[in-house]
């Protein structure tokens, strides 16, 4: 069993990294919860050092062993924790885990479904069945700090800043504007100008 992986990354795909190892080359498979802050755990000298979580992927006429990596432990346990849940597999939770962990952590402890739908390959009966699971087990996740940076943090203030200052020439109270935002936020962190977050608001909006 595969526990830990520490080499040079000689390649990297949307959703993995390949890691040299003394003259072998492993693909180690990263969720983009984790993906999202790879590059800044690679040294100057393009090295890495991943916590792995070992396993064959079985099909009918051969099985497959995978890698998939996380930066610590603490990831990695969420990870196990999550494949808990019936019907979500290793490849499933790999998937899935398209937003920071902390932010999924939050959702499920509030039993925030419409959350959990957003993620790839949730499914409304599945993030129920997640909530029904998870709910009050996974709390110390929602510590973790690796939903924004401090300099996100500027940006994501910004975009609130002048969302909220639209939001209000359009008649809408202050605290149902910041609820609004906060909820669009919420489903899709990575959001990058003012147009792209007040479209989130308008969508939902528009769904209720």
């Amino acid at each position: 069993m595969i526990s830990r992986i520490s080499g040079k990354v000689v390649d990297k795909s949307p959703n993995s990294l390949f890691i040299d190892l003394n003259g072998l080359c492993y693909e180690v498979f990263i969720p983009q919860a984790v993906m999202q802050r790879i590059d800044e755990s690679i040294s100057a000298e393009g090295k890495i050092d991943l916590v792995t979580f070992h396993y064959h992927q079985v099909e009918p006429s051969k099985s497959t062993p995978v890698l998939i990596g996380f930066l610590n432990n603490v990831e990695k346990d969420f990870f196990q924790i999550f494949i808990t849940v019936s019907g979500i597999g290793p490849r499933a939770a790999l998937r899935a885990l398209n937003k920071p962990i902390s932010l999924i952590a939050k959702a499920i402890d509030e039993g925030d479904v419409s959350f959990l739908r957003s993620l790839p390959g949730i499914g409304e009966q599945r993030a129920k069945e997640i909530v029904a699971k998870l709910q009050n087990k996974i709390g110390r996740f929602g510590l973790i700090q690796d939903s924004i940076s401090k300099e996100q943090d500027e940006i994501h203030k910004t975009l609130i800043d002048d969302a909220l200052a639209v939001l209000m020439q359009l008649e809408y109270k202050r605290p149902e504007a910041l609820q609004m935002i906060k909820k669009a936020m919420e489903m899709s962190p990575e959001t990058a100008t003012t147009e792209e977050l007040l479209n989130l608001v308008y969508k939902q909006r528009k769904a209720k």
